[in-house]
C-alpha cells in the first residue's frame, strides 16, 4: 500500500522521492511507491520544479528504465532528450549517459540523424562511434560526422603535440654540438651546467670557459617509426589515438613514419597519415585479426635500418593467423636490433582485455608488453631515443595499473 507523501516527515520524503528517480517509473507499479506528481511537492529537495521532475524522469528513463523508453512508451525526439540532459546534468555526467544510450538503447543510427549530431557531446567516445559504425552515416550527415570527428581529433592533438615534439627532439639532438659558433645556435642549458665552476659571486655573474651549440640543422629521418595497429571492434579507442600520434610523428622531419591498419586485411594509411581524419575513415573496426600478416607486412616494407627502427605494434594479442610464425617473426625483429613495443592498448581507459599466455611469450623475448595512456607513450618514445632503460618507467606503470605483460 503505498504511503501518502504528506504524511512523511521532508527528509523521508527527499528520500522516497531520490529512489523514485532512481528507480524509474516502474517503482510505481508495485503500489508501494507515490507517483512522482504525489512526491512533486518536495521537488525543491533536487533544485527542480514539478513539472521538471518529469523531464527528468523521461530522460533517465530512456536509458535505463524498463521499457523501450519513457512515459509515452517510444523513443524521444533526439535533440530534444539531449537539451534535456543538459538541463539536468554536467558535462561528466551527459557523456556517460550518452554513452549508455548508445549501448543500451542502440541508438547508433539515430544518432547520425543530421538533426541529431550537432547536439552531441564531441569526445572520444562518440568519435569511436561514429567511426565503428560510418557505413550507416547518411550522406546528408557526412560532413557534419566529419568535422565532429576532426574537432575532437584536432583538440587531442593540441594536447598530445608541444610534449611529444620536445620529447623526440630532445632525446636526438643530444650529445651534439656545432662547430659553428654562431649565438642564435648557443645552447644555453649545457653551456650553463658546464660552467657552473665559473660562477662569480661577487659580480653575480656566470663566466663560461666554454660554449655550446645546437647544429645549424637537424639531420632528417634520424629513425624510422612504424605504427601497426589492430583496428578490431576492441580496439577503437586504440585506433583514434594512434592515427593522432602517427600524424605528430610525421610532423617531424626527424623521422620517418608509417602506419599500417589491420584486421584480418591490411590498409596501409602512411601516404595519408599526416590527416587522421582520413585515416579514421579509411578505418574497418571490427572483424578478426591476423597480426603475423601485418608485422610481415610491415617488416617487409618499413624495417629497412632495423637498429634505427621502433617498431610499435598496437594490439590485444589475441592472433587469429599464424601464432607460432607471428612469435618467431618478432624474434627477428629483436633479433636485428629493432626497438619493438607492443602495446596492449593505446587509451585513457582501464585494464585491457588480452591474450596473457602471447604477451608472455613476447616478454620472454625481451618485447615489453603494457597498456599504455598516449602520454606515457611520450615518455616511453623519449627513453628509447636516448637508449635508456624502459624498466624504471615500466615498474612505475606496474603500481599505475598501466602495464599488464
Amino acid at each position: 500500500m503505498s504511503v501518502d507523501p504528506k504524511d512523511l516527515d521532508p527528509k523521508d520524503r527527499d528520500a522516497l522521492l531520490r529512489w523514485r528517480l532512481a528507480l524509474g517509473p516502474e517503482a510505481e507499479k508495485t503500489g508501494s511507491c507515490p507517483s512522482l506528481s504525489a512526491l512533486g511537492a518536495s521537488a525543491d529537495t533536487v533544485d527542480l520544479k514539478g513539472d521538471d521532475l518529469e523531464g527528468l524522469d523521461d530522460a533517465l528513463s530512456f536509458v535505463y528504465g524498463g521499457g523501450s523508453a519513457g512515459r509515452g512508451g517510444s523513443k524521444p525526439y533526439l535533440p530534444k532528450w539531449l537539451g534535456a540532459l543538459r538541463d539536468f546534468f554536467q558535462d561528466d555526467v551527459i557523456a556517460l549517459v550518452q554513452k549508455d544510450a548508445i549501448e543500451k538503447k542502440g541508438l547508433t543510427q539515430l544518432l547520425f540523424e543530421p538533426e541529431t549530431l550537432p547536439f552531441l557531446d564531441k569526445n572520444l567516445e562518440l568519435v569511436t562511434t561514429l567511426v565503428s559504425a560510418r557505413g550507416l552515416i547518411p550522406e546528408q550527415a557526412k560532413d557534419t560526422a566529419r568535422a565532429i570527428i576532426r574537432e575532437v581529433v584536432e583538440d587531442l592533438r593540441k594536447k598530445l603535440e608541444s610534449p611529444l615534439r620536445t620529447a623526440v627532439l630532445g632525446a636526438l639532438r643530444r650529445d651534439r654540438t656545432s662547430p659553428i659558433p654562431i649565438a642564435r645556435n648557443i645552447d644555453w642549458r649545457r653551456t650553463i651546467r658546464s660552467n657552473l665552476k665559473g660562477w662569480d659571486s661577487e659580480r653575480k655573474r656566470l663566466i663560461p670557459e666554454r660554449f655550446y651549440f645546437w647544429p645549424n640543422q637537424r639531420r632528417h629521418h634520424e629513425w624510422d617509426v612504424t605504427l601497426v595497429v589492430d583496428q578490431s571492434g576492441s580496439m577503437a579507442e586504440s585506433v583514434v589515438y594512434s592515427s593522432v600520434m602517427a600524424a605528430i610523428f610525421a610532423s617531424l622531419d626527424v623521422l620517418k613514419t608509417s602506419l599500417v591498419l589491420f584486421d584480418t586485411e591490411i590498409v596501409d594509411m602512411t601516404p595519408v597519415l599526416a590527416d587522421p581524419v582520413e585515416v579514421l575513415f579509411s578505418a574497418q573496426l571490427g572483424g578478426g585479426t591476423d597480426i603475423n600478416r601485418a608485422v610481415a607486412y610491415a617488416q617487409e616494407h618499413y624495417v629497412r635500418r632495423p637498429e634505427k627502427t621502433l617498431f610499435i605494434l598496437i594490439t590485444d594479442l589475441y592472433e587469429g593467423g599464424n601464432a607460432e610464425e607471428l612469435v618467431a617473426r618478432l624474434r627477428q625483429l629483436v633479433d636485428s636490433r629493432s626497438k619493438v613495443l607492443c602495446l596492449l592498448a593505446l587509451s585513457d581507459s582501464g585494464r585491457p582485455s588480452y591474450d596473457h599466455a602471447m604477451a608472455e611469450q613476447l616478454t620472454a623475448l625481451g618485447i615489453p608488453c603494457f597498456g599504455c595512456t598516449p602520454r606515457r607513450l611520450v615518455d616511453v618514445v623519449e627513453r628509447v631515443m636516448r637508449n635508456q632503460d624502459l624498466a624504471p618507467l615500466l615498474a612505475s606503470n606496474d603500481k599505475k595499473g598501466e602495464r599488464h605483460g
